[in-house]
């Protein structure tokens, strides 16, 4: 149970930067989601009942002793692993893709809390194998463990959350004492056999397991205006986004005074491409300023990691860490137009049930390892 002693080791920068992130993330989404419904506060207000029902979440995490999560975690690998699945039995199909499942008030997307469970399921296997993951062998079943989710995601097709569990097992295992050398090794070996991959599909037609559209955003990304439909195809959405982000100059033009929003130019404006808002209306300074926010946040998960009692909880904040600092790394390089468009939203930020639920479960995780950095021997 969580004590008030407890309560002494509370880390109010980490508070704080989430505080500051979701209040600058709803002022924004006021400004995103104003033209896209009859009421203009009709994303905030929902975005908002989100927020508070993630609290509650996060505040039971807090309840339970984070080393309790050991004894079932093979059992949250399951459920996790029979979510995904399920999806493509009773899935709610949209814009393509079919990741949810309707629970008649809520879609809810099993994918965002894949993440979190796969942090606890390498957490615990990580934990017991500390000193023991020096040669490539010792490394096969961590990839196991992430490689079954993750097809099960890249089928839906979810580029993006799939290439985000690849983050979070590289950034876990680090931490829990991996050969350095050897995850270079792989990783890059990884790279050169996706780059050949790549070249055999569009060189000699070998199939690959990416839809169409994946492929043709993979490609855009070094010029978005070369998608065979003069920018208005695969790369449109950048196009549009660079335009809105170049548009705010260094102090932007105004809360919902920016064309590509309010006009409906840029897609997705509300949840994957919101940091383009932030660039256009809120301009280079203040955008700069909630990376700053984000950096913070990063800055103190990896203390909080530093600081834990063991092994375990270090490794449960590392993954949650990785999974933030990818998600920040990709959404915003995707809106600038340095990376690919893959559907990976701003964490706490993009409009979204699903992730801001499951994000607010795996901070919770942080903030329980943090309260529970101490042993209390009175």
């Amino acid at each position: 149970m969580l004590e008030r002693r407890h309560w002494r080791n509370l880390d109010y920068y980490f508070v704080g930067s989430v505080a500051a992130i979701l209040a600058v993330s709803l002022a924004v989404l006021s400004s995103a989601g104003a033209n896209m419904a009859p009421d203009p506060y009709y994303y905030v207000k929902k975005q908002l009942i989100w927020i508070l029902i993630g609290l509650v979440g996060l505040f039971l995490v807090l309840l339970i002793d984070y080393e309790q999560l050991k004894r079932y975690h093979h059992a949250l690998y399951v459920f996790n692993l029979i979510l995904l699945a399920a999806v493509f039995l009773i899935g709610h199909q949209a814009k393509g893709a079919q990741r949810w499942i309707n629970l008649g008030f809520f879609l809810l997307q099993p994918s965002e809390f894949a993440k979190t469970i796969t942090i606890i399921t390498l957490a615990c296997f990580l934990d017991k194998r500390q000193g023991r993951l020096n040669r490539w062998q010792d490394l096969i079943l961590p990839f196991v463990y992430v490689a079954l989710p993750m097809l099960l995601i890249l089928k839906q097709p979810d580029l993006g959350t799939s290439l985000v569990l690849l983050a979070i097992l590289f950034g876990m295992l680090y931490v829990g004492g991996a050969n350095p050398r050897l995850l270079l090794i792989i990783a890059g070996s990884g790279i050169a056999i996706a780059g050949l991959a790549l070249f055999a599909h569009f060189r000699f037609g070998l199939p690959l397991p990416l839809e169409d559209y994946q492929l043709r955003r993979l490609v855009v990304v070094l010029n978005p205006y070369n998608d065979g439909q003069g920018g208005t195809g695969a790369g449109y959405h950048v196009i549009q986004s660079q335009i809105a982000i170049g548009s705010g100059g260094w102090w932007g033009v105004g809360w919902r005074q920016g064309s590509q929003a309010q006009l409906n130019f840029l897609p997705e404006h509300h949840t994957d491409f919101i940091f383009s808002v932030v660039g256009e209306e809120l301009g280079f300074v203040r955008a700069v300023g909630v990376l700053g926010l984000y950096f913070i946040l990063l800055y103190r998960m990896l203390r909080i990691a530093a600081h834990a009692k063991d092994m375990f909880g270090a490794l449960l904040v590392s993954g949650v860490a990785s999974t933030f600092a990818f998600h920040i790394l990709v959404n915003v390089g995707m809106t600038t137009g340095i990376m690919p468009v893959t559907g990976i939203p701003l964490p706490l930020f993009s409009y979204g049930g699903s992730s801001m639920l499951a994000n607010m479960l795996a901070l919770g995780l942080v903030l329980n390892v943090n309260l529970r950095r101490q042993k209390i021997l009175f």
